[in-house]
């Protein structure tokens, strides 16, 4: 059954966390509105990609133009099914805006289906909705997640309504736990074939 599915954004969020889930999400025949405060349907974020290279921490170099398919100011989260909420630096800026943190709320208040991936959770943290929860985040984040009252886990993570996952590469399985969360069937059979022709 197809959700309604809020993504909140913002300029230097992580590319691959943004357009990975946006699209597969899509795919899979949910609708996505992504939303960044201040901007406005048609408007575009600048991404960035993170790499992991072995150095101590990921190296930043620009991304893409995004573009916003909704409005934040007009959506009303109750009108939404789930949340998803991607990390890079956007998170760090986001959780100063109070309509972010409301429509946080809501969806935890409402037991309603989250899912955060690597700085992300830094946004769940100042809405105060961690407390009690298992969950992962980007290594870096995790201070502030335990200060926020959390438990911390090493790896994707589903505790109640909430999909956890450190990273772009935790991809497959923090998506496919959301998508179990959402009530779609995942099922990792054998790979398709092409056809010879």
């Amino acid at each position: 059954m197809s959700k309604d599915i809020l993504m909140i954004v913002g300029d230097f969020g992580e590319d691959y966390e943004i357009m990975v889930p946006y699209q597969t999400l899509q795919t899979v025949g949910h609708s996505v509105d992504a939303v960044c405060p201040d901007k406005e349907s048609g408007d575009t974020i600048k991404t960035a990609i993170h790499d992991f290279r072995g150095d101590q921490t990921y190296m930043e170099s620009r991304g893409h133009n995004f573009e916003l398919n909704a409005t934040m100011a007009d959506v009303t989260p109750s009108d939404y099914d789930a949340l998803v909420v991607p990390g890079g630096r956007a998170p760090e800026y986001l959780r100063t805006y109070d309509e972010v943190i409301e429509a946080v709320q809501h969806f935890f208040e409402a037991d309603k289906p989250v899912a955060a991936l690597c700085h992300g959770p830094q946004i769940l943290a100042a809405a105060g909705v961690l407390d009690g929860y298992e969950m992962t985040a980007y290594p870096a984040c995790r201070a502030e997640c335990e200060a926020a009252g959390c438990s911390w886990v090493d790896g994707v993570t589903r505790d109640r309504n909430l999909v956890t996952g450190q990273a772009w590469p935790d991809h497959p399985e923090w998506l496919s736990e959301f998508m179990t969360v959402l009530g779609d069937e995942v099922s990792h059979g054998d790979a398709a074939v092409a056809a010879d022709d």
